[in-house]
């Protein structure tokens, strides 16, 4: 089974757009098709972003808090990585980088330019739309 750290910036599209990649790898995830990885830092900052106050017109503060409770009861746990300077243009995006490598996943999933604009980079950074098509196609 695939292992996967998504940047919490997917994970904000995929609630509050239904449709789309993001939204899909949700749901693909929560069939169990892959396996999710998470620290404190990233549902943390999920968390903190689902509830500013321009977001309340797609998701109800009740929403976001079943949201990200769902994701840290159902995903697996790693602890926050060591601080890991310069591995990405945008000194925030660093730890999702060096989560990926101490957890051992097989792609680091996010939309940001500053990742998928990373070549060479152990595990790979993949969008949403193309981790996708690496799982396994679901029966309909």
């Amino acid at each position: 089974m695939l292992r996967a750290v998504i940047d919490p910036g997917v994970l904000v599209s995929a609630l509050l757009a239904p449709t789309g990649s993001p939204a899909q790898l949700y749901e693909r995830w929560v069939a169990g098709e892959f396996e999710l990885v998470v620290c404190p830092h990233l549902l943390d900052e999920l968390d903190s972003v689902l509830r500013r106050p321009k977001f309340r017109r797609y998701a109800t503060l009740d929403e976001v808090e079943h949201y990200v409770e769902v994701l840290r009861g159902g995903a697996s746990s790693a602890p926050d990585p060591e601080p890991s300077p310069g591995l990405t243009r945008d000194p925030a995006d660093d730890y999702l980088v060096a989560l990926a490598r101490a957890a051992r996943v097989d792609y680091l999933v996010a939309g940001d330019a500053d990742l998928t604009d990373l070549t060479g980079l152990v595990p790979p950074v993949c969008s949403p739309a193309a981790f996708l098509s690496r799982l396994t196609p679901t029966s309909n």
